[in-house]
């Protein structure tokens, strides 16, 4: 039966093999494992090298010394070492036999022999003879004369120092690698631990969002980095959330309002119609639920055209002349102002003709509400882009309120005097479809009125859109 509880030991465990920082400590120990092991062991051989080095120069120095006084009768059968030299000497006859030798391997059989018939004068190698506890390093030349007669061997060894030999200096070598290799992944794990640090308060504060809100931000680190570049990611994503569920929450709550009223009124007067006698005139009364009825139809038609829009829901779009577009939507208006035109030809792009529709009636229909005496709608190349403007001669817009035009609901004083029935709705939906196809929709200056900007990639013939 479990107890619910969980092991710290396993925990840790967990923590470093499947966490980053285990696994980066781990791997960086490892890796740090083989270099030093090679390391050490290239430090092992190169010792070994220089110490046998060392010695073979001692033994090659004291062998061609005594040679040399041999030879010249200076030393007349005794060895004598000199300080610094190679202890173990050795004077050895063509037969094998030790004819003198020095003090420390007097009595002892010859380290070494070379073979006078096969023509070998010389010995220079390491040795490891039975009558030794040790192996040596042994250097021997052969004179032609001397005490003991033609063609003696005089050989000088010496120990290979003692630690290359046993296990010290291989087991101080390895304590050496622990030690170091504890301090590696110490390190790796201390560091990469502090480095988490501001990983660990981002994710805390991101864990804490719905006590905190929307409104709260992660701290940012001053290090610089890819931490703080996360942290300022992060924040941004919050700045931009905070704003969507703000304007969602405005969005609903202008909708309930413009919903609100034509419900009310539609309610009102079919409360008063049933309460009339019989033979009353109901006409009045249905003509104003019809208005409400129609109202709250564009509307909700105006709230589905957005969450398509938002929804990005796909439709199939073609290649789209804007300026036979623009004539025909002109020619479909039977409006007081009148409407002049300067459509170039061959102003082709490629996006659904329906929403291109609607964006050019919302923006003649919002110049008919505004205008006094023209309208003038004008289809044009711009480098890569189709550009359509549509302007008015009216009171314009200010230039502070040229991007809350295009919020949803959104509507100035005085289009609410011109079109009282109108939703706030039109611009936006015409904006969002001018960014569906890759374009933009803006107010540009004008010297009077307001001057609507479209703008549409241009295609070539029936290619992509460049």
């Amino acid at each position: 039966m479990t107890t619910g509880k969980r092991d710290p030991t396993r925990l840790w465990g967990r923590q470093l093999f499947f966490s980053v920082r285990g696994r980066a400590t781990l791997i960086t120990v490892a890796v740090s494992a083989v270099i030093l092991v090679l390391a050490l062991i290239l430090m092992l051989l190169l010792a070994r090298d220089w110490a046998e080095n060392r010695v073979a120069r001692q033994t090659e120095r004291t062998a061609e010394r005594i040679a040399f006084d041999l030879s010249r009768g200076r030393n007349p059968g005794v060895i004598d070492v000199l300080p610094g030299e190679a202890p173990m000497v050795q004077v050895v006859n063509p037969r094998g036999e030790v004819v003198a030798a020095s003090d420390v391997i007097r009595g002892r059989p010859a380290l070494a022999t070379a073979d006078l018939a096969r023509g070998e004068l010389l010995i220079d190698q390491r040795v490891c003879p039975r009558s030794l506890d040790t192996c040596v390093w042994a250097f021997g030349l052969r004179i032609r004369t001397s005490p003991w007669g033609a063609d003696v061997m005089v050989i000088a060894a010496a120990r290979l120092p003692g630690l290359l030999n046993v296990w010290l200096l291989p087991l101080a070598l390895f304590g050496l690698l622990v030690a170091l290799l504890s301090l590696i992944a110490w390190w790796t794990w201390h560091t990469i631990g502090q480095a988490f640090v501001p990983i660990e308060v981002i994710r805390s504060e991101m864990a804490d969002l719905d006590a905190r809100g929307l409104d709260h931000r992660v701290p940012v680190p001053e290090a610089g980095g890819g931490i703080q570049s996360l942290a300022e990611t992060v924040n941004a994503t919050l700045d931009r959330l905070e704003e969507a569920v703000t304007r969602e929450r405005r969005f609903v709550s202008d909708a309930s309002h413009d919903l609100r009223n034509p419900i009310t009124g539609l309610q009102t007067r079919l409360e008063v119609a049933l309460g009339e006698p019989d033979d009353a005139d109901w006409k009045p009364m249905v003509r104003g639920a019809l208005r409400d009825t129609r109202r709250l139809n564009d509307i909700v038609a105006d709230l589905l055209e957005l969450a398509r829009l938002d929804a990005r829901t796909p439709k199939p779009v073609e290649p789209v002349d804007l300026a036979a577009l623009v004539r025909r939507e002109v020619g479909l208006r039977a409006g007081d102002v009148p409407i002049r035109m300067r459509l170039e030809p061959g102003v082709v792009v490629r996006a659904n003709p329906v929403r291109l529709s609607r964006v050019l009636g919302n923006l003649l229909g919002n110049a008919e509400r505004h205008a006094e005496s023209r309208i003038e709608v004008t289809v044009a190349r711009d480098g890569g882009d189709a550009v359509v403007e549509v302007l008015d001669d009216g009171s314009g817009i200010p230039e502070e309120a040229r991007e809350r035009v295009f919020e949803r609901f959104a509507r100035l004083s005085e289009s609410r005097a011109l079109d009282p029935q109108g939703t706030g709705l039109g611009l936006p939906i015409a904006r969002e479809i001018a960014e569906i196809y890759g374009g933009s929709l803006r107010i540009a200056d004008s010297r009077a009125g307001a001057r609507f900007v479209l703008r549409l990639p241009l295609i070539s013939g029936d290619g992509p859109p460049r």
